[in-house]
């Protein structure tokens, strides 16, 4: 059979995500897909588009997740005039956008500021203890936890659980042509041992889930984007040489034939939902978005020749082939070490913000804007960089229970810093204002869950629109308004 890899959790009907895309049985009809792309049948009827700002302006959705919080100081808010002990070691310096200040650490990024909007005044009161999961979880479902720890951990992902805001929107919004509908790569979300929390569909269905790309050794191989085996042929044990052999000519027959398949298609009045199923299959729009070899070599070191830098390259393929929604998660775990890979800078900040993380964030997002932006994708893809929480301005304290380096920096969900572009915002602003320490909002404070109002409001999903949760109750899709203001 061929098969293409993704995520192996079975759904309430006992059948795999990969299954849903297998091409087996007897007949190259004989698809699963049908029965997941029928779901665009049922998907819930969206309100009339309204006359407010930016109201489905973006067509689609980059989301880059820096799990375990940056620093917000020390990157996008700089605080020249604070004491030594909240400003940090990193200089302010201009972007060119009059105004708009980056630090140091910035360079390209500040480059870009014309394409891009900072919201400065990011804010929300802790209940209780909160750490990454639980943050993580309030900030992609819109829901705030209610299983929090003593430690600030929640339990791993249950069918329980609200659904990602990725697979949200494909429910409301599939995609418009033959391909994967939410794709969330390199590194699933994870604190510790709690892994995948809000990163799937949770009560909504497996049907919904993200089509997971995790390449092996992600965390250690720089080039482990260049290694993922998008078309392998994945067989049973019970397989005979003959069935394999069979089988590799189907392949054949898939990659080689093209042409005759697509002809035949258009011979026979199908089932339009067995015509979308094969339709992905022949278009070969995941095949060739996966294939970052296809891409200059100037623009993949412009990303930049690591994970994360190829990765943000990948959705931006993946947006251009017809992906509805693109999450990027990094580094690979939230609580992680500093010096290797997380922004959890509670034992070092300045020198792996320095030497290791801020260049690759800065070579992959000012590459993102920059390439979307000549490309004209993005007037109509939203683009949005943001952690759980950014960072304590003093140095050396605890504000979450955990111990700090006298120049570490603890959690801070009180003030931070998102990055968001395209889709209908306006360009080359700042909105909103932290206080002199950056310690908590001086003007328009935005909560987590108006972010997200303000993507399904861009997306041309009325945040007000009633669903139902796991339990069968009504409510609204994100209990937060639109920022109007950012359009």
């Amino acid at each position: 059979m061929l098969s293409i890899p993704g995520n192996h959790t079975r759904d309430c009907d006992g059948i795999t995500r990969r299954e849903l895309l297998r091409i087996g049985g007897s007949s190259i009809l004989g698809l699963y897909l049908p029965e997941f792309l029928a779901l665009e049948a049922k998907a819930s009827s969206i309100a009339k588009p309204t006359d407010k700002p930016g109201f489905g302006k973006a067509k689609s959705v980059i989301l880059i997740f820096l799990q375990g919080g940056p620093s917000h100081i020390d990157i996008w808010d700089p605080k020249p005039d604070a004491p030594d002990n909240i400003r940090g070691e990193f200089k302010p310096i201009r972007t060119n956008v009059p105004g708009i200040w980056l630090t140091e650490v910035m360079p390209l990024l500040a480059k870009q500021m014309d394409k891009a909007t900072l919201i400065r005044s990011v804010s929300y009161t802790p209940n209780g203890l909160f750490n990454h999961t639980a943050a993580m979880y309030q900030m992609l479902t819109g829901e705030q936890a209610t299983d929090v720890s003593p430690s600030g951990q929640l339990q791993p992902p249950s069918p329980a659980d609200y659904p990602n805001v990725g697979c949200r929107v494909v429910e409301f919004k599939p995609p418009d042509v033959p391909m994967l509908p939410f794709v969330m790569l390199p590194r699933p979300l994870q604190e510790s041992n709690v892994i995948g929390k809000a990163g799937n569909a949770g009560f909504l269905g497996r049907a919904y889930d993200p089509y997971t790309l995790y390449p092996p050794n992600a965390d250690t191989d720089p080039n482990a984007m260049d290694k993922i085996q998008i078309a392998d042929l994945q067989l049973a044990n019970e397989v005979t040489r003959t069935r394999m052999a069979k089988r590799v000519e189907l392949r054949k027959l898939i990659d080689s034939g093209m042409p005759a398949l697509e002809k035949a298609v258009s011979n026979y009045q199908l089932d339009s939902y067995y015509e979308k199923a094969l339709g992905l299959i022949l278009s070969g729009r995941a095949r060739k978005a996966f294939d970052l070899k296809e891409e200059p070599d100037k623009v993949r070191d412009r990303y930049g020749r690591h994970v994360f830098g190829q990765s943000v390259l990948m959705a931006r393929r993946l947006i251009e082939a017809g992906t509805r929604f693109v999450q990027v998660n990094w580094p690979s775990v939230a609580n992680g070490d500093p010096r290797v890979t997380a922004w959890d800078t509670h034992a070092a900040n300045f020198g792996p913000l320095r030497n290791l993380h801020c260049p690759k964030l800065d070579s992959a997002l000012s590459a993102l804007l920059e390439d979307m932006h000549q490309r004209g994708l993005l007037e109509e893809t939203m683009v949005i960089a943001i952690g759980e929480f950014g960072r304590s301005p003093r140095l050396g304290v605890s504000t979450s229970g955990n111990s700090n380096a006298p120049d570490g920096r603890d959690h801070w969900p009180y003030c931070y810093t998102a990055l968001i572009a395209g889709g209908g915002i306006r360009p080359g602003q700042v909105y909103g204002k932290s206080d002199s320490t950056g310690s908590s909002p001086a003007e328009n404070p935005v909560h987590p869950r108006e972010i997200l109002a303000t993507m399904y409001h861009a997306l041309g999903i009325p945040p007000d629109t009633v669903v139902t949760n796991y339990l069968g109750q009504p409510r609204p899709l994100v209990s937060g308004k639109p920022i109007l203001g950012l359009f």
